[in-house]
């Protein structure tokens, strides 16, 4: 695609009260929210970025196509996201938060060590192998030489992750005197790698072209669990 249609066109206007002309969404009428602070409008744009980045790829995609795909002006779409590379993080970073909460409640709602670990383990294991986020790595992945920021921003440490959430719990477990681990980062990595088991190359290489049965993931993470125990439980009997 040319990428003559990603240049900003004439956005659409709207009269203020004084008269003045001022782009969709880039004014604060009366009753109306601050230019690019409409949670609901900023939704909308992502959720059809992401249906366009889902169905063409990342270097097929403009912002023409969102635009239209979202249902809002070109006015509208720069008001909220300069380009395709903020959208892109944008999409990432919504569902990676979203991920990081349902975790966190996986971890919160058992009090049993196993079971947090377990339901921990399959939750974040199915999410990492799942199609929409194979294909998100390999498009980052795919412009990473000539757009280093795009992948640094995808792989970033942001104030909470899967990671951060089970190192907090791992933590709170070792306060607890109920594991024995020096460095709770290094086990928080070590655990997450024993639940994917090589899972994660052989999705991206398309060496496993399906996603993971419930069935083979829960059954990694029962045997990264045990292993785990095996390494930072309690007592003389898990050395």
């Amino acid at each position: 695609m040319s990428g003559q249609d990603d240049k900003l066109a004439e956005p659409n206007v709207t009269k203020t009260p004084r008269g003045e002309n001022c782009p969709d969404d880039a004014c604060a009428l009366p009753g109306r929210r601050a230019a690019g602070e409409d949670p609901a409008k900023r939704g909308q744009i992502i959720d059809g970025a992401k249906r366009v980045f889902m169905s063409v790829g990342f270097d097929a995609a403009s912002m023409n196509d969102i635009t239209r795909e979202a249902g809002v002006s070109k006015g509208t779409i720069y008001v909220y996201f300069e380009n395709k590379e903020e959208l892109f993080a944008a999409m990432i970073e919504r569902e990676r938060n979203r991920v990081v909460q349902t975790v966190k409640h996986a971890l919160d709602d058992h009090e049993a060590i196993d079971e947090a670990l377990f339901d921990f383990g399959v939750t974040l294991t199915t999410h990492i192998t799942a199609d929409p986020t194979i294909r998100a790595m390999r498009m980052v992945v795919g412009v990473s030489d000539r757009m280093p920021q795009l992948a640094k921003r995808f792989f970033a440490a942001t104030p909470e992750s899967g990671l951060t959430v089970l190192q907090a719990y791992l933590d709170r477990q070792v306060a607890a005197g109920a594991l024995d681990i020096e460095d709770t980062d290094l086990a928080a990595r070590q655990f997450i790698e024993l639940c994917l088991a090589g899972m994660l190359k052989r999705r991206l290489f398309s060496e496993m072209t399906e996603t993971p049965e419930r069935g083979y993931i829960e059954k990694t993470v029962a045997s990264a669990i045990r292993l785990f125990r095996a390494g930072y439980g309690r007592g003389a009997e898990n050395r």
